[in-house]
């Protein structure tokens, strides 16, 4: 094992063990190399590499702090990895939306607000019966991020966040190149909005497993 990893896993083992809880300042850098068998070097790459992902947060003179360890906090690394994705999987990361985006929108029939409802409600109203791509799919964007924020799934609503990149061009390339795709889409959300507001678990799983789907076949005819 290189050392630098070596050096990560022992930090990741005082965080996963209680030793360093969120929020936690560590140790001097000397005290802590020492205490862990580490060079000075590892170390400092070890937490270099460490504060990228958000599990350390290194404040110039102050010291370093085990972050808050989020989900939110800690998911915003896979946007920037999926960010480096391939045309070409663009159909794999639609693939992992369609089963967690319907299980996300079941799960908030029951827990969603009538005041979220409502704003969900708004935000289509707004955008009239005829708006841009851009403005429909930034609205698809919020539309599909409050539904999961209404499941109460914090983890569920960093994961989508963190996929919807490369799935925003493939919605973008549609609107642009599809007869009727925005209006589609505005069907879609609605029928997704009365299910929720019904209450209804399984057609609104049911109505966003048809909302990803129509975007996934379309693309793979394209391809």
């Amino acid at each position: 094992m290189a050392v630098t990893d070596e050096a990560i896993e022992k930090i990741k083992g005082m965080i996963v063990s209680g030793a360093l809880r969120p929020g936690d300042r560590l140790p001097r850098e000397g005290e802590l190399a020492a205490d862990l068998g580490l060079s000075r070097n590892s170390l400092r790459e070890a937490v270099r590499a460490l504060s990228l992902i958000r599990i350390l947060d290194v404040r110039q003179g102050d010291g370093t702090y085990v972050t808050s360890l989020d989900p939110q906090l800690l998911l915003e690394a896979l946007s920037f990895v999926v960010d480096f994705h391939r045309d070409d999987t663009v159909l794999e990361f639609l693939a992992v939306r369609r089963i967690l985006e319907p299980a996300a929108t079941a799960m908030a029939a029951p827990r969603i607000s009538e005041g979220q409802l409502d704003a969900l409600q708004a935000q289509l109203d707004r955008l009239g019966a005829a708006p841009s791509v851009e403005e429909l799919v930034a609205a698809d964007l919020d539309f599909h991020r409050g539904i999961v924020r209404g499941s109460g799934n914090t983890v569920l609503c960093s994961l989508l966040d963190g996929l919807s990149g490369p799935t925003t061009r493939a919605r973008i390339w549609r609107g642009l190149t599809q007869e009727d795709a925005v209006a589609g889409t505005l069907r879609e959300h609605r029928a997704i909005l009365a299910a929720l507001r019904d209450r209804d678990a399984e057609a609104a799983r049911s109505w966003a497993t048809v909302h990803i789907a129509s975007v996934e076949q379309w693309l793979r005819s394209t391809l």
